[in-house]
């Protein structure tokens, strides 16, 4: 596989990857290309990368103790355990519970990147400043991503223990998994070899994001170490039922780019006949994925640093499951083979919210997307231009300028007034 690998980081223009599988008990690691074209470091096993947003599940799986030793339940109203928190809608306030920020059905405004500073309450502050969020959709009708949640979980976690959620963390998981690989924290991350991200085929602007974002995905860790992570939600270790987390909690209204169903923090899918319980990340020019196969008991992460990443691991799952279990995952969404008809116009229009404004205007024989991120991340993401084209009378599909996969966007009303666009795992509201 150290060979596949290196000859699919060239193919899909990868700086470098490590990967990492389980299979019949036994774990395997390998790495390719370079932790940083400006220095030409080599990427190694041991190497840590930025997870993103796989963070969430550690999030969650320490939510689940908490439930499991009796100090909370799934249905515990945030607000119980943090009285001063609060959002724009005072309803929400009162009644949105740690389930709904978990499944992400809280319809917070997800993509609130603000920076509250190094200290040990930046994740407190980064609370407190979700007062003024609003709502992208009413409380539990539909999923959108949210990553305000995973933060404002992170907090109740604080809450419960009184220590930072990096220390919960080790506590609670890297410790007793004997992780030596994973660090939150750039200070102890640089005393290792650590992959820098790249944003069109350069090395990032900056390293990382923001220190009060953490829960929702600043863990740094090799692929092994994620690995492990995922076994012990296979065979036990750091909860008494794991597989509680992969009851599904909500139908992801766009199924053809992440997965069906979200479940407790994991995303759920079916391959091939075969449960996948699976959850991805993205930060600044890196992105990572990892998948737990329960009926086989095969798991896979793999880590990248730039390039076409998405792509780059879908072709790693796609060879790597053939070989170790007989799957065929299937092909990513593309256009249909004979041209559909839509009525495209009731469509057209801006659709907004938090860190992101999407604007579909009406073209003969589909529609033309102009993706403009908004806020702090604004400056990291130029604006982006997409032709779609119709597959059926709500999903869409287009393709961005040099990348070989093919994105989704399904339109919906889960209110039955308001037009939502589900694209990129969110829900977004049309504002004009």
């Amino acid at each position: 596989m150290g060979h596949r690998l290196a000859e699919l980081i060239a193919e899909y223009e990868v700086p470098g990857a490590a990967l990492a599988y389980l299979h019949r008990g036994e774990v395997h690691e390998f790495a390719a290309g370079v932790l940083n074209t400006a220095t030409g470091v080599e990427a190694t096993p041991d190497s840590l990368f930025q997870i993103g947003s796989v963070t969430k599940v550690w999030t969650a799986t320490l939510l689940m103790q908490e439930a499991e030793q009796g100090r909370l339940t799934l249905d515990t109203p945030v607000a119980e355990v943090l009285p001063e928190f609060k959002v724009a809608d005072p309803e929400v306030t009162e009644n949105v519970t740690i389930r709904h920020l978990l499944a992400h059905t809280s319809g917070i405004d997800g993509d609130l990147f603000i920076d509250t500073g190094r200290g040990d309450d930046c994740v407190a502050k980064y609370v407190e400043a979700c007062a003024d969020l609003v709502q992208n959709h009413p409380l539990g009708v539909t999923q959108s991503y949210c990553n305000s949640g995973f933060v404002i979980a992170g907090r109740v976690v604080e809450k419960l223990a009184g220590k930072r959620w990096d220390d919960v963390l080790r506590e609670r998981i890297i410790e007793p998994l004997g992780l030596t690989h994973t660090w939150t924290l750039p200070e102890d991350v640089l005393r290792f070899r650590a992959a820098m991200g790249h944003v069109d085929g350069r090395p990032a602007p900056v390293w990382g994001l923001m220190r009060a974002v953490g829960p929702a995905g600043l863990i740094c860790a090799r692929p092994a170490d994620v690995v492990a992570f995922g076994r012990a939600h296979l065979e036990g270790g750091l909860l008494e039922n794991p597989a509680a987390l992969w009851e599904p909690q909500v139908d992801i209204p766009n199924p053809h780019t992440l997965g069906r169903q979200w479940g407790v923090g994991w995303i759920l899918d079916e391959w091939d006949g075969h449960r996948i319980v699976s959850h991805g990340g993205n930060t600044i020019g890196q992105h990572a994925m990892l998948w737990l196969v329960p009926d086989t008991g095969t798991v896979v992460a793999v880590s990248v640093n730039g390039g076409h990443s998405g792509a780059f691991t879908r072709a790693v799952a796609t060879e790597l499951l053939a070989e170790l279990d007989g799957i065929t995952v299937p092909p990513v969404l593309g256009p249909p083979e004979t041209p559909v008809e839509v009525d495209t116009a009731r469509y057209a229009g801006v659709y907004e919210r938090a860190g992101s404004r999407m604007t579909f205007s009406d073209r003969e024989g589909g529609l033309h997307l102009r993706m403009e991120a908004t806020g702090a991340l604004a400056e990291l993401s130029p604006p982006e231009e997409v032709d779609l084209v119709p597959v059926d009378d709500v999903t869409f599909v287009g393709r961005r300028d040099g990348d070989p996969d093919w994105m989704s966007a399904v339109f919906y009303e889960p209110t039955g007034g308001t037009t939502y666009v589900h694209l990129g795992a969110r829900a977004t509201p049309r504002i004009s």
